[in-house]
């Protein structure tokens, strides 16, 4: 009996070879590049909605420093840095009842106050996203209730 053996390591001959075309490869980069979009999309979507719900929670936080502001001195802050500095007409001030990183909402922008409110003794609005009135989606204004 005859043996022939062959060698494990021995790589086949270039014939034998196949490798990517260069359209393969172009295919392979499109669909990697679609995929990075659609999760960027989703994870920048998540980033507002998270901040909009961090706006909302820090109105009803903010309401709860005015309130305490008016417990403490007998009367509503002229404005909202009344929290964080004494004025000079409010007698009773146990402050500061909030720091000024608080009166502005997670994009950046101030926090509106109004006294009296509308339909309260008080109003606090977040502008959203945008900064502008109105709006919907992230944009959409976010007020104490």
């Amino acid at each position: 009996m005859l043996r022939v053996s062959r060698s494990i390591t021995r790589s086949p001959s270039p014939a034998a070879q196949s490798g990517m075309s260069l359209l393969e490869i172009i295919i392979v980069i499109v669909l990697i590049g679609a995929v990075l979009t659609l999760v960027g999309s989703r994870v920048l979507g998540g980033a507002d909605r998270g901040k909009a719900n961090l706006a909302k929670s820090q109105i009803q936080t903010l309401a709860g420093k005015v309130e305490n502001y008016q417990l403490d001195t007998g009367s509503l802050p002229s404005r909202l840095e009344d929290l964080v500095t004494q004025p000079g007409n409010a007698n009773g001030w146990l402050g500061p009842y909030a720091k000024a990183a608080e009166l502005k909402d997670p994009w950046g922008h101030p926090i509106e106050y109004r006294a009296p409110g509308e339909a309260q003794p008080f109003d606090l609005i977040s502008l959203g996203k945008d900064g502008q009135v109105g709006g919907d989606s992230y944009n959409a204004d976010i007020k104490f209730e």
